[in-house]
């Protein structure tokens, strides 16, 4: 787990990026502006910061340059921009800025940056181990007279087995649809430790659509949560 303290005055960001990470098991830190984020610097000590340029008391080049003249550019810093010029990125870059994210930032630019920075800050620790990829949900469908029992296996990890979960598809399709998918979302949230990241990932929806359908289908997003060190 690493400290990463996110510099934005947009509040939509800042919740944005704060859940991403946090549910990527980080501690986040929020500053709005430069002089919150000169605080938070001091008393949090980041392993790394995310640093919008454009700031409504001082710009993220500036608190960059002054960090880097007081010697105080001891983390990596990765700069976060929409409207930012190509000769400013590079100005950001020279000053000591590890990396350069254009808005809107998309999930996958966003952790890959994340994990170079926090890899770069200390490079002597041992790579984390991938988890392993989640098996296929295996469907099986049998037919009868009027009824046609859809079955799959849904994981069980404090258990350490599959159970396997029914469906009813003689009702209405409705139902019968956000049976499925509920069962769906929680087979991969157990695959994957309760993390929304690596869900949204997997199958192919935004993280605010995901949280929307889970919600939607009253799904408790507590079971398969994995604990924080």
């Amino acid at each position: 787990m690493a400290t990463i303290l996110v510099v934005d005055d947009e509040l939509g960001i800042r919740d944005l990026l704060f859940e991403i990470l946090n549910d990527e098991g980080h501690q986040v830190e929020l500053a709005e502006n430069a002089s919150q984020a000169r605080a938070a610097r001091l008393e949090a000590r980041p392993d790394l910061v995310l640093l919008d340029i454009w700031m409504p008391d001082t710009d993220g080049v500036t608190l960059l340059k002054e960090w880097a003249g007081a010697g105080l550019l001891n983390m990596p810093v990765i700069m976060m921009s929409g409207h930012a010029t190509i000769d400013t990125a590079v100005e950001a870059t020279r000053i000591g800025a590890l990396a350069f994210l254009e808005k809107p930032i998309t999930l996958q630019k966003l952790l890959k940056a994340v994990e170079q920075g926090l890899s770069r800050k200390a490079p002597q620790a041992a790579p984390a181990k991938p988890l392993p990829a989640a098996s296929p949900a295996a469907i099986y469908s049998t037919m009868s007279n009027s009824l046609m029992p859809l079955s799959m296996p849904t994981a069980t990890p404090a258990a350490g087995h599959q159970a396997v979960q029914s469906f009813d598809l003689n009702g209405p399709l409705r139902e019968a649809r956000d049976s499925f998918e509920k069962a769906y979302f929680e087979f991969h949230l157990a695959q994957e430790a309760g993390s929304m990241t690596r869900v949204a990932e997997k199958t192919g929806l935004e993280r605010t659509h995901l949280y929307r359908k889970l919600k939607q289908l009253g799904v408790d997003l507590s079971r398969g949560k994995r604990g924080v060190a």
